[in-house]
């Protein structure tokens, strides 16, 4: 499924094996972007009702247009994620189909005048919600070399952090840096020369460090995850498409923490797996075992689908007895 936009990245694979037998099911889709999956979730499932959540108040209110026609099947949560499932948990009601797609749309790239990309002369904001936080203008002048390093390096596993941050400081010293391209030819300079050339622009993991610096996107998926999960009915299922490796590890450690092999009466909680409710453990399957990837035919069609993950699991409808840990 396509507009002018975006591409919904594994879309076949996604409606393959987030699957349910209810016939009104509830979808949260905790990163609606522009509505992309969500449209084919209404369309594959005619009783489906769908929450649509983004902390990006300008791409919800496209993704509304395009909802329209689905009438009272579709609520809209302006929100990220985290802070959704947290609020959503204590509700008492129960999604059976969770959708996270962690990527960003190309919108934010080509058309939301934020600073994401690197060829714009936007001012540096990268903020999915611009009315709250730091934004990577701000960021940028507040932090000490030292914290930008550590953004660089942790975030963006940058080799040349410590050479790119020295460079940031010493220029800000002399005039603010303004606009993405100010960034982007600042980070080109500042990397060796042999490193500058490459079919990837030497700016590309600072831009990412940055960016997910501003949105705490790491942090948000980690508190996000054991909420979501809360959030599922029994035989619920959980869908996660990640883009780069920090993304993808959290995702990979929580579903391998919480998913449950022993037998039921030999089960005990461990420091992997400490979180329980009242009712009891909520133990996931996984639907798949290795992550999905992009086919060459999509890879093809779409070649900002070569570093997605999709990975699956539904919640045991067997939940494991013991007390609520934190």
């Amino acid at each position: 499924m396509t507009d002018r936009y975006h591409v919904s990245v594994m879309l076949d694979e996604v409606l393959a094996l987030l699957t349910t037998t209810k016939q009104q099911p509830l979808l949260i889709d905790g990163t609606l972007g522009l509505a992309g999956h969500s449209v084919a979730f209404l369309e594959k499932y005619p009783g489906l009702q769908l929450i649509g959540v983004d902390a990006d108040a300008e791409v919800q209110a496209i993704a509304r247009a395009r909802l329209d026609p689905y009438g009272d099947r579709v609520r809209l949560v302006n929100s990220y994620f985290d802070e959704f499932f947290a609020d959503f948990a204590s509700s008492g009601e129960k999604a059976d189909l969770i959708l996270l797609d962690l990527g960003m749309s190309m919108y934010h790239f080509r058309n939301a005048k934020r600073g994401f990309s690197l060829q714009s002369d936007d001012e540096l904001d990268m903020r999915l919600d611009p009315s709250t936080g730091r934004s990577a203008l701000q960021l940028l002048n507040e932090e000490d070399e030292a914290g930008i390093r550590r953004i660089l390096s942790l975030y963006g596993e940058e080799p040349f952090a410590g050479r790119i941050a020295t460079a940031i400081v010493q220029q800000r010293s002399q005039a603010e840096l303004r606009t993405a391209a100010q960034l982007a030819e600042l980070i080109k300079r500042a990397v060796p020369s042999a490193h500058r050339h490459g079919k990837v622009h030497p700016a590309t993991r600072s831009f990412q460090a940055i960016r997910i610096a501003v949105n705490d996107e790491l942090g948000r998926i980690e508190r996000a995850l054991p909420l979501a999960v809360e959030c599922l009915a029994p035989d619920g299922v959980i869908g996660i498409i990640s883009f780069h490796s920090l993304e993808d590890r959290l995702v990979k450690r929580f579903f391998r923490e919480r998913t449950v092999t022993v037998e039921r009466d030999k089960f005990k909680p461990t420091p992997q797996a400490p979180i329980l409710t009242n009712e009891g453990y909520r133990s996931l399957l996984p639907v798949n075992k290795k992550p999905i990837e992009a086919s060459a035919s999509e890879l093809e069609a779409n070649p900002a689908s070569r570093s997605a993950k999709l990975r699956v699991a539904r919640v045991s409808a067997a939940e494991y007895p013991g007390k609520a840990v934190q």
